[in-house]
C-alpha cells in the first residue's frame, strides 16, 4: 500500500512513518498541502493521504475533488486539536488518529484501507474453471477481457490476476470508464497540460502513466465514446499516450485489464464499440458466472460475510442457522455476490443473538428472502404455463387431444389401460380413439412400446 503523509505531524512524522512501513505500506512525504497536491498530479500516487490536522484538509479535498484525484484521507493530530479535527471529518476526511500513533491503530487503518480481496472464495466448479483458467495467464502480458453480469466480482478477478502477475510489486490502477464524463474521461487516463483547458491549473499525470510498469483496469469498457477508443488503441497497440494539450507522446509499459457486463459483440455490431479494439482487449476472456449458476458458492460466501461484518461491527460470532442457508440458496440474487454481501451486512446488524435466521434476512424493501423465493417459483410456473399456451395457439382441439393421448400413452409404455386413468376417460374412449388415429394413418405403439419419435 502507497502511504503519502502530509505535514510535519507535529514531530510525530518519523514514529508515523516507522510505523506505517513496518504494516508494509510504501511511505512518501510532503511537507505541505501544495506540494502532495503536485506529486499526486505528477503520478506518485497513494493509496491513503495521513494528513496533519492543522493542514487546510478543506482545501485539500476540494482541490483533490475538483481534480478528480480519488484517494481516501485520514487526519491526524493531538487531542488538542479537537475543534479541527470536527472540521477535518465535516471536510470529507474517513477518520481522525490522535497523536502520538498507537501502532495497532496505525495498522488498522492501514489494513482497512490496503484491504483487498486477492483471493476468491469459491467452492462450487463454475467458478473453480473460471480461476484455473486465471492462474494459467496470471504472469503473462496478455490483455484480458473480464465480463459477467454486475456483482459477480469482475475487479476482484482483476486484482487477483495483478496479484500474480510479474507485476505484482508495481501499481495496480483502476479506471471506472462509466463513473467519468465523457468530456473528462480523455484526461483522466492520458493526463493534461497545464492550460489544455479550464480548470487545467496544472500539468496532470493521467492513469496510464500512474499505472506504468504495474497493470491499468478499464472498468465498463464499454461505456467509453466510440471517438475515445480509437485513441485507447492507439495507446495498447503502440504504448505511447498523448496527453491533452500536449506536443510528445509519452511511452508508457503497463498490462490492460478491462470489465464489461455488456455483450460487447453485440455492441459491435450496433457501432458503439470498435470491432479493433475489441480484439486487442479479448486476448483472454474470462466469464464469471452469476451467483445463481454457482450455488455451491452461496454458503461459503454467505458464512465469509457474516464472520467479516461481525467483526467489522464489533459483534460477537454470528453464524447462519439451516433454515437461513436454505433461504439464500433458492433466492435469485440479480444483484450476484455484492447483493448477497449487502444483505449479510444487513442480517448480522438486525440479528440480536449468534444465530442468524431467516426473519434477519431481509431485502432493502423489507421483504424476506423466502417471500422472494416462492414470488420466484410462481414466477416461472406461470411463465412455463404461458409458453404451454402459446404453443396451442393455432392449432386444433382435435390436434390438441391426439397428441396429448398419444404422449400419454408413451408414458404408460402402451399400457392402456393405465393411461385411461390418468387422462380420465374409460378404456372403451380411449381404444375407440386409438382406432382413428390408425385409420388416419398413425403409429400406435402396442404395449412396452414407444412412438419412434417420442421423447
Amino acid at each position: 500500500m502507497r502511504l503519502l503523509i502530509v505535514g510535519a505531524l507535529e514531530g510525530q512524522l518519523s514514529e508515523a512513518t516507522k510505523l506505517a512501513m513496518q504494516g508494509g505500506a510504501k511511505v512518501a512525504h510532503a511537507p505541505s498541502v501544495d506540494i502532495a497536491l503536485a506529486a499526486l498530479r505528477a503520478g506518485k500516487g497513494a493509496d491513503l493521504l495521513l494528513v496533519d490536522v492543522m493542514s487546510d484538509i478543506p482545501r485539500l479535498i476540494s482541490s483533490l475533488e475538483s481534480e478528480r484525484i480519488h484517494v481516501p484521507l485520514v487526519a491526524c493530530g493531538t487531542e488538542s486539536n479537537a475543534a479541527a479535527a470536527v472540521n477535518a471529518i465535516r471536510a470529507g476526511a474517513k477518520e481522525y488518529i490522535p497523536l502520538p500513533p498507537d501502532a495497532e491503530l496505525i495498522a488498522a487503518i492501514i489494513a482497512a484501507v490496503a484491504r483487498e480481496n486477492n483471493d476468491f472464495l469459491f467452492r462450487d466448479p463454475a467458478m473453480a474453471r473460471v480461476v484455473k483458467l486465471a492462474d494459467q495467464i496470471a504472469a503473462s502480458d496478455a490483455s484480458v477481457l473480464i465480463t459477467g453480469e454486475s456483482g459477480t466480482g469482475k475487479e476482484v478477478m482483476a486484482k487477483y490476476l495483478h496479484a500474480r502477475s510479474k507485476r505484482a510489486g508495481r501499481p495496480f490502477i483502476s479506471v471506472n470508464c462509466a463513473a467519468i464524463p465523457e468530456a473528462l474521461l480523455e484526461s483522466e487516463l492520458f493526463g493534461h497540460e497545464k492550460g489544455a483547458f479550464t480548470g487545467a491549473v496544472g500539468r496532470r499525470i493521467g492513469k496510464f502513466e500512474e499505472a506504468d510498469g504495474g497493470t491499468l483496469l478499464l472498468d465498463e469498457i464499454s461505456e467509453m465514446d466510440v471517438r475515445l477508443q480509437a485513441k485507447l488503441l492507439r495507446a495498447i497497440q503502440e504504448k505511447v499516450i498523448d496527453r491533452v494539450g500536449g506536443t510528445k507522446p509519452v511511452p508508457v509499459n503497463i498490462r490492460i485489464l478491462a470489465t464489461s457486463n455488456r455483450d460487447l459483440g453485440e455492441a459491435v455490431r450496433e457501432g458503439s464499440f470498435r470491432e479493433d479494439l475489441l480484439f486487442r482487449l479479448n486476448v483472454v476472456n474470462l466469464r464469471l458466472p452469476a451467483l445463481r449458476d454457482r450455488p455451491e458458492d452461496i454458503a461459503a460466501l454467505a458464512g465469509h460475510f457474516v464472520v467479516k461484518y461481525a467483526a467489522a461491527n464489533g459483534l460477537s460470532e454470528r453464524k447462519l442457522s439451516d433454515a437461513a442457508l436454505r433461504d439464500l440458496r433458492r433466492a435469485p440474487w440479480p444483484g450476484n455476490v455484492r447483493e448477497l454481501e449487502n444483505t449479510l451486512h444487513r442480517a448480522v446488524l438486525l440479528s440480536s443473538d449468534e444465530v442468524i435466521e431467516p426473519e434477519h434476512i431481509l431485502l432493502p424493501d423489507g421483504s424476506g428472502l423466502a417471500e422472494v423465493g416462492r414470488s420466484s417459483i410462481a414466477a416461472d410456473a406461470a411463465a412455463t404455463a404461458n409458453a404451454v399456451a402459446m404453443s396451442l395457439v393455432g392449432r386444433t382441439v382435435a390436434d390438441v387431444e391426439r397428441d396429448l393421448i398419444l404422449d400419454t400413452l408413451d408414458h404408460c409404455l402402451g399400457n392402456r389401460t393405465h393411461a385411461a386413468n390418468i387422462l380420465g376417460i374409460s378404456i372403451r374412449t380411449l381404444r375407440n380413439k386409438l382406432n382413428q388415429y390408425a385409420d388416419e394413418g398413425t403409429f400406435i405403439p402396442a404395449p412396452g412400446e414407444q412412438r419412434p419419435n417420442a421423447a
